[in-house]
């Protein structure tokens, strides 16, 4: 955990810039420096998720009953962790698709003649008085990208939070 909170310390976007001027700019460099830059999130996550899990009463139970470590995080723990992880996993792509167009437009991401919405809109930025549609475009299709992860997260969110059941 403490290399994590190291991490936490860092915005994502400067750790990730710092990543691929280390690692260099094709795409898998950039993929690897989104992820890293990601990683501390999940982890928090999933090991507040964990702690919060154990504690419950019918982990006490099973474990009373005699159920192994591995039953208890298969059977009991992991299906209590998924949830959170996939609704942080789904907005967790929205953030990676802005920090990679974001390295992109800085240059630090994948090369032209790569098509890339990141590389559009730099190339549209100084054309911007004139041929305005050519940075527009790329940034209304990041937006709308995004914008359709988010709600697909949040419905999953929705569906897979049991406090919300009314049922």
């Amino acid at each position: 955990m403490r290399i994590t909170d190291i991490m936490l310390a860092f915005p994502g976007i400067l750790l990730a810039m710092a990543l691929v001027a280390i690692l260099g700019t094709s795409f898998v460099n950039l993929m690897l420096a989104v992820g890293i830059a990601a990683i501390p999130e999940y982890i928090r996550v999933v090991r507040g998720s964990v702690l919060s899990a154990r504690e419950m009463e019918y982990v006490t139970a099973a474990r009373v009953i005699g159920a192994t470590n591995r039953s208890l995080m298969l059977r009991h723990i992991l299906p209590n962790v998924l949830p959170p992880i996939i609704v942080l996993a789904t907005l967790g792509i929205a953030g990676a698709i802005i920090l990679g167009s974001t390295l992109s437009f800085l240059g630090l991401g994948i090369q032209p003649p790569a098509a890339e919405w990141g590389n559009m809109m730099s190339d549209g930025r100084t054309m911007m008085r004139h041929f305005w549609w050519v940075s527009f475009f790329p940034g209304l299709a990041i937006m709308l990208t995004v914008l359709a992860i988010n709600l697909v997260g949040d419905g999953l969110r929705d569906a897979l939070d049991p406090r919300l059941n009314n049922r």
